[in-house]
């Protein structure tokens, strides 16, 4: 009888050895999945405008995971931390995997809206926006947060009243104009010198401009407000 329990006990085990465990499943990883992802997007919105607040979403828990000791939150190609957004999660080890994890990124805060109909090529002045407070979460990067980036700058086309102004769709005035007579100032190792010239397009300051110059030469150079380009050499 000895006999027999000693070679029933072996049999079990051999097969508890054989037997392959069952991976992880999401349930299990979340938590130490989801620590990661918090630390990540703290450090990651920290920057961004106005109070920021999200939810973590949770992962398929038809997902099997195998054991990881190790994660690296990342934002995938082309996404933002901002509204509706995605944060892809690298397993460092043991294991080699990569999951994607759904966030709702809450941003309240300010923002400019145009105080009334706009029309495209006018100048904003402070009495044309208005502050407006809200999710920032749910509008495009580009909204413009504040005064400064749009006072003096044009629409590209027509605004209706109210509607939130975006950087992309401002544009900076001219700080040279086609045809107009500029001043070239030229800078190199060791000379500075200054000529005439008449520009050949529009440009806003830190844009280039081409000039052409007395001799009938054409010179590129960087524009600058009052009617100056600079050309260094």
């Amino acid at each position: 009888m000895l006999l027999t329990l000693l070679a029933t006990f072996a049999t079990t085990l051999a097969h508890a050895q054989t037997t392959p465990q069952t991976a992880p499943n999401s349930q299990s990883t979340q938590p130490a999945l989801t620590s990661a992802i918090d630390d990540y997007l703290r450090a990651q919105t920290r920057g961004l405008p106005g109070k920021v607040s999200y939810r973590i979403g949770s992962l398929d828990p038809r997902i099997q995971l195998a054991a990881c000791s190790a994660f690296e939150p990342f934002l995938p190609a082309g996404g933002r931390l901002w509204g509706k957004a995605t944060v892809g999660v690298r397993c460092l080890g043991p294991a080699s995997w990569v999951v994607y994890v759904p966030v709702d990124v809450n941003i309240s805060g300010s923002y400019f809206v145009s105080a009334r109909p706009l029309a495209a090529g006018q100048p904003l002045s402070a009495s044309d926006i208005v502050e407006r407070q809200g999710d920032l979460g749910g509008m495009p990067a580009t909204v413009v947060t504040d005064a400064a980036q749009a006072i003096g700058k044009t629409p590209r086309s027509g605004l209706g009243a109210g509607q939130p102004l975006r950087s992309d769709l401002l544009l900076a005035p001219w700080a040279v104009q086609q045809g107009q007579n500029v001043k070239l100032i030229s800078r190199g190792a060791g000379f500075s010198a200054s000529s005439d010239g008449r520009a050949l397009n529009n440009a806003a300051d830190g844009q280039v401009v081409q000039v052409r110059g007395a001799s009938g030469q054409t010179i590129t150079g960087i524009a600058r407000t009052g009617g100056i380009v600079e050309v260094n050499y």
